[in-house]
């Protein structure tokens, strides 16, 4: 009788582990999934959005989000940050010269075009009691930036700072200019 009940114990539990392993199975497929996408590819419509989906979500900043795209920068810049984004819009980027937009656009100009995205980014949140006239800071790309604060009117690098928008992983400044970096 102790031999059936042992039996019976082990099916019972080999049973369990095999649901057990075919349940982590799944959900193991389904965070694969997820993670071969990226962090972009999160669905949350309930918290507040990340600093890409507020690109995203804004009409005026599709040049960005293209930008992004080509740079393979979408799932970077929806991780944890946290980050300050200086945005500019679609407006910013219609007043580069000619020929200028897409040619960054160009697979053969990707290190270019990170460049130039990533001296728009910050690690950190940067918020306004922060921001005085003049004050410098190191952006993602290594060089820096240089705020102005006249009268009410923040700039950064000469570009005026038109919308704060606040996001779960930072913060985003839009601008009315494309912030280009030095030559090194």
């Amino acid at each position: 009788m102790k031999y059936v009940s042992f039996l019976a114990a082990g099916i019972l539990s080999l049973a369990m582990s095999c649901n057990s392993a075919t349940e982590q199975k799944d959900t193991g497929s389904a965070d694969a999934a997820v993670s071969a996408s990226g962090q972009s590819a999160v669905q949350d419509n309930d918290s507040q959005k990340d600093v890409v989906k507020v690109a995203i979500g804004s009409k005026d900043h599709s040049t960005l989000v293209a930008a992004l795209q080509a740079a393979s920068y979408v799932d970077v810049l929806s991780n944890a940050g946290p980050f300050t984004v200086f945005a500019p819009t679609n407006a910013a980027f219609d007043l580069l010269p000619k020929g200028t937009l897409d040619d960054l656009l160009k697979p053969e100009n990707k290190d270019k075009l990170r460049d130039i995205l990533e001296y728009h980014v910050y690690v950190g949140v940067l918020k306004d009691a922060l921001m005085g006239d003049g004050m410098k800071y190191g952006m993602v790309n290594g060089q820096n930036i240089t705020l102005g604060n006249k009268d009410g009117k923040m700039t950064v690098n000469g570009a005026t700072i038109i919308a704060t928008v606040p996001a779960s992983n930072g913060i985003v400044y839009v601008i009315d200019g494309v912030l280009l970096p030095p030559a090194k």
